[in-house]
């Protein structure tokens, strides 16, 4: 099993949310975060003046079965992309064991 970690743009969690139930990642949790970037300069928009080093996104996390990985990340990266600084990032990690705790079962039941 493999833990994939997205950092994302706020405004492109729901076309993600929607590509990730559609190849049937059904659950997953997310978290409002903020980072630092590696973007120094700052931005003027509508004549106001903000600071890029602050960034808004949202964390995902899902656990998914080792054969289904791939597909997983090829979503994030096609539905997450604007082609811009800032899209964010994935991270990949091994999942040792995974339970449900309503009804005990555990390895790949344990997340499906």
């Amino acid at each position: 099993m493999k833990k994939v970690e997205a950092i994302i743009r706020k405004s492109k969690f729901d076309e993600v949310k929607k590509a990730l139930h559609a190849i049937e990642v059904n659950f997953f949790s997310y978290w409002d975060v903020t980072g630092v970037g590696n973007e120094k300069q700052g931005h003027v928009y509508r004549g106001i003046s903000y600071s890029t080093s602050d960034i808004q996104r949202r964390y995902l996390v899902v656990v998914v079965s080792d054969d289904f990985l791939d597909v997983t990340v090829k979503t994030l990266l096609e539905t997450a992309y604007t082609g811009n600084v800032g899209d964010g990032k994935i991270f990949v990690s091994e999942v040792l064991e995974a339970y449900r705790i309503r009804t005990k079962e555990n390895g790949q039941a344990g997340i499906n």
